[in-house]
């Protein structure tokens, strides 16, 4: 029987897909961005961390495992609790991480289960894996949030480590197979917020046409800092500045009157 690490699993998710949802997340991605929420994910591998406490004045350190190896069932028993709460809302499961595609036999017998009990499924992925891994998966994914980081590639291999040629290529692939995507686009500033960053999206919204149906814009957030230090020693984000309301509000329409396409802030 296989097993997958995974390192959470959130019940009652809103943000991760239409409607409620659980959100299963999946530990190891080949990507490391400075800016990640989940810092924790990078290693495939069970870490321990040490958490300091204060309580009535006394300091206690907590060590914590992060990370558990599960098979399909264990995780299928924990989904099956919110099963009436998915379906009423015509929500589902959101695989996550991490990159799931890392561990593509255990995602697809995983998404299989959930679709043979008729529950939505979504995976948020950054789209860095084989084409083997997707199309592993694709029989079994109602809908993609697939990341787009920069489409400039010497910056996404600076602040992610890797080249975004594989990312669009997958893309590519995935638009050809008539997936069901939407694209999420994490806002940071200085990063990929230029103007030259904003056309090379919209050329990107052209050629993809109707088969993207919307496009989620996510605000830079430095709530990871913590997790950052803890995992990687620094948070090389720091000096990143969270962008204004207004600014993302000036994006949002900008992207959604050039494509023509329903786009969000936040998602």
């Amino acid at each position: 029987m296989s097993r997958g690490l995974l390192f959470d699993i959130k019940r009652f998710a809103v943000h991760d897909g239409p409607g409620i949802r659980t959100t299963v997340f999946f530990k190891g991605c080949p990507l490391r961005c400075v800016w990640c929420h989940n810092p924790e994910s990078y290693r495939k591998q069970v870490e321990k961390t040490v958490n300091t406490r204060k309580l009535d004045g006394r300091t206690y350190r907590e060590e914590e495992k992060v990370g558990e190896w599960m098979t399909v069932e264990q995780v299928m028993e924990r989904i099956r609790k919110d099963a009436v709460f998915m379906n009423e809302s015509e929500g589902g499961v959101t695989f996550s991480g991490g990159e799931p595609l890392m561990q593509a036999g255990f995602l697809e017998e995983l998404a299989r289960a959930c679709v043979g009990e008729g529950l939505h499924t979504c995976l948020d992925t950054s789209g860095y894996a084989g084409n083997d891994a997707l199309q592993r998966i694709l029989p079994y994914i109602d809908l993609f949030l697939y990341d787009i980081k920069s489409l400039d590639n010497e910056r996404h291999r600076r602040y992610t480590g890797k080249s975004q040629r594989l990312i669009l290529e997958n893309l590519r692939w995935l638009i050809k197979m008539r997936a069901n995507i939407r694209l999420r686009v994490p806002l940071i500033p200085g990063v990929n917020d230029r103007e030259e960053d904003l056309k090379a999206l919209e050329a990107l919204l052209t050629e993809a046409g109707t088969a993207v149906q919307g496009v989620d814009l996510l605000p830079y957030h430095n709530l990871a800092a913590r997790k950052h230090r803890t995992f990687r020693g620094e948070y090389a984000a720091g000096e990143i500045q969270v962008p204004a309301g207004e600014t993302m509000e000036s994006i949002r329409w900008r992207l959604a009157n050039h494509a023509n396409v329903p786009v969000e802030v936040g998602g």
